[in-house]
């Protein structure tokens, strides 16, 4: 690489820096976090340090996705911190937000689905908001269901690709609102799931069932996978 390619890295990392170390108004973040660049944005949404308004909340979910991964986490982190503070929850709740939380509960970066799990537990006793999102819920894990059933995951021979990985996070969402869904809804869901080849699905569908349901073709699945060939399936 020539001698341009890490003057403007230094540039860049100087140009961070500075801002970082910076104080801007509330009023000015919020406005980075609408229009500045990449680093500008990230580092707006770390600084961010309470939300004043529906559009506060707006304006940084709509950062949540479809930008850089960098601004992606930042903005999952400060959403779930915010999302603690029972006098903020109340800006992220409305249920049009059900889509964009959807969307990052299945982010490339585990790091975000994490983080958007952790976020939207919070909001687990607002029937409205859970409604539409478990409804959302459901019929993703099912379209993801009928894709990943046709993978062959046998020796080795199939990497796990962005649809298992979606659908491991739809179930840990599911793990976390398991009561909000319709129960045979659940019920062939986690069946489904306990017969996949991908040894982290059957995991999760494992982890589900640790909410020890009274049924008895559930418990039937649950001794079947306390019995499975893998560790961190069996464990639970």
């Amino acid at each position: 690489m020539n001698n341009t390619y890490y003057e403007n890295l230094d540039e860049n990392f100087t140009n961070a820096l500075n801002f970082y170390e910076t104080e801007y108004s509330h009023e000015q973040l919020i406005a980075l976090l609408q229009n500045g660049n990449i680093p500008q944005k990230q580092i707006a949404a770390l600084k961010l340090d309470k939300i004043e308004s529906n559009n506060d909340a707006q304006i940084l979910l709509s950062n949540l996705t479809g930008q850089d991964g960098k601004i992606r986490e930042a903005v999952s982190l400060r959403i779930a911190e915010f999302m603690k503070n029972k006098n903020y929850i109340k800006y992220f709740a409305p249920s049009e937000n059900t889509q964009i939380f959807l969307d990052a509960v299945i982010d490339i970066n585990g790091n975000i689905c994490r983080n958007v799990i952790s976020a939207i537990s919070n909001l687990i006793n607002d029937n409205k908001f859970c409604e539409i999102f478990c409804k959302k819920l459901t019929e993703l894990t099912f379209s993801l269901l009928d894709i990943v059933e046709k993978f062959d995951f046998q020796d080795g021979k199939y990497k796990v690709n962005k649809e298992a990985f979606k659908l491991y996070w739809c179930l840990e969402t599911i793990y976390v609102f398991w009561d909000k869904l319709n129960f045979d809804d659940l019920k062939n869901i986690i069946s489904r799931a306990s017969e996949i080849g991908e040894y982290t699905i059957r995991e999760k569908a494992a982890k589900i069932l640790t909410h020890d349901f009274d049924d008895k073709d559930l418990i039937v699945v649950k001794n079947k996978l306390k019995n499975d060939s893998n560790y961190y399936v069996r464990r639970f």
